[in-house]
């Protein structure tokens, strides 16, 4: 179920505004990198081939995430860089954002199966979505990631 206060919509790359690209570069850059302490090359050359999920509130940019086909990042379709603005968490924006992305997945790459690297602290959230584990825990840019599933 999506709240009624956020609006998703999805993007190529070449389709954002300069404004766009700036909100998003910087919401990723607020949550993964100042707010995590995690210095990491954000700007990782996938961009172009990922769609790209906005969450507007009140045209501000407040969630967001990219969605990768088969083959493009994991051997199976992917959603990465999930991220809700710090001050909108206590909504239900993440798990509306999620729920999305697969949709999404499943509208434009015709794909029921996920793989994503998700945070190990979120482990339990991503298993509300139906995935599963897969393999055990590792560090990705200093964070405990675990490889997850849903097919």
């Amino acid at each position: 179920m999506c709240p009624v206060d956020i609006q998703f919509v999805v993007k190529k790359f070449e389709d954002f505004t300069l404004h766009e690209l700036y909100a998003v570069l910087r919401l990723r850059s607020e949550v993964f990198v100042l707010e995590q302490t995690s210095v990491y090359q954000d700007i990782d050359a996938k961009d172009q081939k990922a769609l790209h999920i906005l969450g507007l509130k009140d045209h501000e940019l407040v969630a967001y995430s990219r969605i990768f086909n088969r083959g493009d990042y994991f051997m199976e379709a992917s959603i990465g860089r999930v991220v809700v603005a710090k001050k909108e968490r206590k909504q239900v924006y993440g798990h509306a954002l999620v729920n999305f992305s697969i949709a999404a997945i499943e509208k434009h790459f015709n794909s029921r199966t996920v793989e994503i690297s998700a945070q190990l602290y979120l482990q339990k959230f991503y298993q509300s979505h139906g995935f599963a584990v897969k393999g055990t825990s590792y560090l990705e840019d200093g964070i405990p990631h675990i490889g997850m599933l849903k097919s």
